[in-house]
């Protein structure tokens, strides 16, 4: 298979995406009765055998179709030789492990291939509910067969928010966010991706985040036509040696703009 970087490059990229986390999924869908060893990695930061299972399957599929991509994972061992690469696989595994071990439905497999920085082609994909989003760089955003948009909702009071509700309620802030219906889950990519889906109209988290929780689902919420960045407005790059980032914010352009009005005096350690 070619690995030229190209439009049907990432086309093809996405092909191999997709029968990856479908068959990723049913390496969940096996453990998700509950059948299973968990540990903390520290830091209150919990994995379970699911985890890995899924972590070394993924490893295993996606660099035996492209032996030349660097690999960035939640659940390996950093290599440094990705940086030297321009083209790398950025995974999690599952992203809401916490989820996962309680046995909601609110957990997701995440795969991006990542060009020079910057997605090209992903998928974010819930295994208990069936919902596969994907998207390509330029291609448009599916949930399955169904193109996604993100909603015209113009304004943040009232809208569906997806976030830490105790958040939004902090004295910090120089002025009390409008009532909106609040909601979470613990897997940050899919939150984003139900904002991309129209499902939500915006999301917001203020801790750290990795490369792998963001870099699939950013692409999709960008081309239903959203805004992906941090707390300042920054667009996300991938791939770097600091994989940390402060913050997400996600949303449709007009709520993103007033998000980004209502932050402007933050300053986050």
């Amino acid at each position: 298979m070619p690995e030229a970087s190209s439009p049907s490059s990432a086309i093809s990229d996405l092909e191999i995406i997709l029968d990856a986390v479908r068959e990723a999924g049913a390496i969940a869908r096996k453990y998700f009765d509950g059948n299973f060893e968990k540990w903390d990695k520290g830091e209150d930061d919990p994995v379970t055998e699911a985890d890995l299972a899924i972590d070394a399957f993924l490893k295993q599929k996606l660099g035996d179709a492209r032996p030349s991509y660097g690999w960035l994972s939640e659940e390996t061992q950093d290599d440094p030789t990705r940086l030297g690469k321009n083209d790398v696989w950025v995974v999690d595994p599952i992203d809401g492990t916490r989820a996962f071990i309680k046995g909601r439905p609110h957990f997701t497999i995440c795969v991006a291939s990542v060009k020079d920085g910057i997605p090209q082609a992903s998928a974010v994909y819930n295994p208990i509910t069936d919902d596969l989003y994907r998207a390509v760089d330029g291609g448009g955003a599916f949930v399955n067969d169904t193109p996604l948009r993100v909603s015209a909702t113009p304004t943040l009071d009232g809208c569906k928010m997806l976030g830490y509700g105790n958040m939004f309620k902090h004295p910090a802030w120089p002025r009390k966010w409008p009532e909106m219906d609040i909601e979470n889950r613990n897997s940050v990519a899919y939150r984003m991706v139900l904002v991309a889906a129209g499902d939500f109209d915006a999301t917001l988290a203020l801790n750290w985040k990795s490369e792998w929780d963001l870099a699939a689902a950013d692409l999709i919420v960008r081309e239903a036509g959203g805004l992906c960045t941090t707390y300042q407005g920054d667009r996300f790059t991938y791939n770097n040696k600091d994989t940390k980032r402060r913050s997400v914010v996600a949303a449709g352009p007009a709520i993103h703009e007033e998000m980004m009005d209502r932050m402007a005096h933050l300053t986050l350690p």
